[in-house]
């Protein structure tokens, strides 16, 4: 790994050379769009199995499947021949899946083969994507979460359960490679017309179930905001956890009314018992702990992220629910507080 390491002592920002894992994703395409166009970028390294929809012009595409044993030792390969100064992992699913263990092997195991790579390759610079989610719906919430607090992921779910590993991986990597930038980007809830995820499954069904008695406060963001901030902290070092959301809040009610979708009351008596039914019977996409995101409220603080990384996003969560909708006007409605 001798070139990588020789690269890294002669780092040049204006002929940088970026590794993007998980590139056939929405925002890995955008995010490469946005590097093809930037003079100070030299290189882009796209790693996935799939080669992402778009005409590549200083973007080379390297087929690496992250769960097979030897996904470190082939990403190091990229890494080092392509002389990558920083990588953007984005390798992760973005709707729950039954086949558990094949999600592991790519968000945990697969985090895990792509941080070995960065080790040997002495990468300068790691952005790592997370979720917001991962705080957990909780009655005691405050009404803001900060980077501060600690994840409390529901252990029945499986889907937070490998990202929140993932992260715990990243943050062991800054700790034994302090010579480099660690950043992990926690994002809210992703819509926008190009967005395919458990949201977006969510709102695109014919009844929307809620659950009666209860109207949790939403946060969202939209697309073009997440890539955004993912460009930012490639552009510029900003070391930690940062919380990315679109400005304001709405109740769950507030938001299906504007997006005119039609909302299905669900008494709460024997809910977790038919959805836990319906999951394991393969019969809904979506498991049960997903209901406590219908109770109760996980909003996250973007205090620091505006401060510490100047981001600014340009879509409110009304403008946001009004463009997924695709409504022109923008919508007259109060914004709850900003965080």
């Amino acid at each position: 790994m001798t070139q990588s390491l020789t690269y890294r002592q002669h780092y040049d920002p204006n002929q940088r050379v970026i590794a993007i894992t998980g590139v056939s994703s929405h925002i890995g395409t955008e995010l490469i769009k946005r590097l093809e166009k930037d003079r100070r970028y030299k290189k882009i390294l796209a790693i996935d199995i799939c080669r992402p929809n778009i005409p590549l012009g200083k973007t080379e595409f390297h087929k690496v499947d992250l769960t097979q044993p030897t996904a470190d030792a082939a990403v190091a390969r990229v890494l080092s021949r392509g002389e990558a100064d920083s990588l953007v992992h984005l390798a992760f699913l973005s709707r729950p899946t039954h086949h558990a263990t094949w999600a592991h092997e790519l968000e945990a195991i697969g985090t895990m083969h792509v941080l070995n790579a960065c080790a040997a390759c002495h990468i300068r610079k790691v952005v790592s994507w997370s979720l917001c989610a991962l705080y957990g719906p909780s009655p005691t919430n405050p009404n803001y979460l900060e980077e501060t607090r600690e994840p409390e992921c529901v252990a029945e779910s499986r889907f937070f359960r490998d990202k929140l590993e993932a992260e715990k991986l990243a943050l062991r990597f800054q700790k034994e490679n302090p010579q480099s930038v660690v950043t992990i980007l926690r994002t809210a809830p992703i819509i926008g017309p190009q967005i395919d995820n458990y949201v977006t499954r969510y709102l695109s069904l014919p009844l929307v179930p809620t659950l009666m008695g209860y109207d949790p406060l939403i946060q969202l963001l939209h697309e073009e905001d997440a890539v955004g901030a993912f460009k930012l902290a490639v552009d510029a070092d900003f070391p930690g956890i940062f919380n990315i959301a679109g400005d304001g809040v709405l109740p769950l009610s507030t938001v299906l009314s504007m997006a005119g979708l039609l909302a299905l009351p669900i008494p709460g008596l024997f809910t977790n018992s038919l959805a836990k039914i319906m999951w394991m019977t393969q019969l809904a996409d979506t498991p049960p702990v997903f209901l406590d995101f219908l109770r109760y409220i996980c909003v996250a603080s973007t205090t620091k992220t505006k401060r510490v990384m100047g981001y600014s996003p340009r879509y409110p969560i009304a403008e946001i629910v009004a463009h997924y909708a695709g409504f022109d006007k923008r919508p007259e409605i109060t914004l709850g507080g900003r965080s």
